[in-house]
């Protein structure tokens, strides 16, 4: 039986190589970047190529063949303006506009767990409600937006921070000069777990639904910059101190694990 044809909008750190998995999968993929040096990149990859921009109306190649598949992965972080939540805002009703044109029936929408205010304790996906960070507002919004569409189904897929090959923070210890927030607990992800995790939700048609991604495992701050501090061959940094302890959220994925009965490829992501 053939296979489904995905397009994925915003083919960069993660979705690359995430193209690059549902290729070797079998999947025929297009993919679109908002530069045209990486169009052969994605051409070498075995990908169909497309520039796209959102800013905020969907604009670039033939939009309506980018869009002529069954399943689209949209992995665009809001944009860092002043305006940020309607900017997003706005970016998302052109998409979905588009959406309507298209055959697609099946959206997987890449947010993150900004989406979670600091309650002080472990968080299901029913906490998501005012988010602290402008991001984690409009990303709460877009994915209310893509939910409440009849003529596709979303999945909203939370990841927690990205880590892995060149997002390591060895690279930038030397440039900061304090651990603050020292035993607060972090909500990571490698990019390995991300791919396998998207792929898994496509095969098993996990579709209508919302999971938290963040690995089992939540190193606290004084150990992740610990660790990388050693890794890099530099002295240790101070503990920024605090009178108070900082807010924090563990962010628990148990529904994911779940339903996909899925077991972390790198359940400590920074190990």
């Amino acid at each position: 039986m053939q296979k489904e044809t995905i397009t994925i909008l915003g083919c960069g750190w993660l979705g690359l190589p995430l193209a690059q998995a549902l290729v070797k999968e079998g999947y025929a993929v297009k993919g679109s970047t908002t530069r045209e040096e990486q169009l052969e990149v994605l051409q070498d990859a075995g990908v169909e190529p497309y520039l796209v921009r959102l800013d905020p109306e969907v604009t670039g190649d033939d939009i309506v063949a980018f869009l002529q598949s069954d399943i689209l992965v949209v992995n665009i972080p809001p944009t860092r303006r002043d305006d940020i939540v309607e900017y997003h805002i706005e970016q998302f009703s052109s998409l979905i506009d588009a959406l309507g044109q298209s055959p697609v029936r099946s959206v997987l929408m890449v947010s993150s767990t900004s989406v979670y205010p600091s309650l002080n304790r472990e968080v299901t996906e029913e906490d998501a409600a005012d988010p602290e960070s402008p991001s984690g507002q409009a990303l709460l919004l877009v994915e209310e937006m893509l939910m409440q569409e009849s003529g596709f189904q979303t999945t909203v897929l939370r990841f927690g921070g990205l880590v892995g090959y060149d997002r390591n923070p060895k690279k930038y210890i030397t440039a900061l000069k304090e651990v603050t927030n020292p035993d607060q607990p972090m909500n990571l992800i490698h990019r390995d777990d991300c791919i396998k995790i998207i792929s898994e939700i496509i095969r098993l048609q996990q579709w209508g639904e919302v999971f938290n991604a963040c690995a089992p495992h939540h190193i606290l701050r004084r150990d992740y910059y610990g660790r990388a501090a050693d890794a890099a061959g530099v002295p240790q940094l101070p503990l920024a101190p605090s009178d108070v302890p900082a807010p924090f959220k563990v962010v628990n994925s148990d529904k994911l694990v779940s339903a996909l009965g899925y077991s972390f490829l790198h359940p400590d992501p920074v190990g």
